[in-house]
């Protein structure tokens, strides 16, 4: 875009680093599904049938990269963490198969949904949209994206989360409900994918609070790790 040509300077477009490269991800929608783990829809209070997955987005700009101190959101009294895997998309298209959506991933990461968990309730008691909830200021911290070249499909493993060192979420990515390829053949239903996408694909249980001075370190298998430390 000609910069010249805006009336205001064009906002920085979001990145990931890529790992083991200079190169950068760069990042075009987050899309995000809900209560895909049997045993977090349970903590919940959620119906646990196989129903077609939730769908929500956050801005692009709400991610934070690995390290990062966040600041405690204002109009919350009650922030939680959810640990997801991040699936980072090198091609789109709509109405893509089940058998095809693989080809269609660039590679990995780890993220988390930080979430307003009393508004994202009390919005949904109402029958209102989740965004105050969900698509906030610095709710997306991400790690680095592996390529598949470098690390294939990362579709089982561990998923695990600890709060100062404290283990509070541990589960097994193949216990997703809807598995990476549905979730993606799911999604384009609704949108059309682009390249530049990324799809964080649920939390499992041990959803929780955290406050001022916790540090979270996230990891799953072949993925490192994702470091965030909670501010004033």
């Amino acid at each position: 875009m000609d910069t010249e040509a805006c009336v205001i300077t064009p906002p920085a477009r979001a990145l990931l680093p890529v790992a083991g490269t200079p190169q950068k991800y760069p990042v075009r929608r987050i899309y995000c599904v809900g209560r895909n783990y049997v045993a977090h829809v349970r903590e919940m209070g959620g119906d646990e049938t196989r129903d077609p997955p939730i769908f929500f987005q956050k801005p692009a700009d709400s991610i934070v990269p690995d390290g990062t101190t966040i600041p405690y959101p204002p109009m919350t009294s009650n922030y939680h963490y959810e640990l997801e895997l991040v699936v980072a998309l090198k091609k789109g298209g709509r109405d893509i198969p089940v058998a095809d959506a693989l080809d269609h991933i660039y590679g990995y990461g780890i993220g988390l949904d930080m979430t307003r968990r009393d508004l994202q309730m009390d919005l949904g008691k109402s029958g209102l949209p989740w965004e105050a909830g969900k698509a906030f200021d610095h709710s997306c911290p991400c790690g680095p994206i592996h390529p598949v070249e470098q690390v294939g499909h990362v579709l089982e493993g561990p998923i695990r989360l600890t709060v100062d060192g404290e283990t509070k979420q541990d589960s097994d990515l193949r216990l997703m409900i809807w598995k990476v390829p549905e979730i993606i053949a799911n999604l384009s239903k609704y949108f059309t994918l682009q390249p530049g996408d990324i799809i964080l694909t649920g939390t499992p249980a041990g959803v929780g609070p955290v406050g001022p001075g916790n540090e979270l370190v996230g990891s799953i298998d072949k993925l490192g790790t994702l470091t965030v430390r909670i501010g004033n």
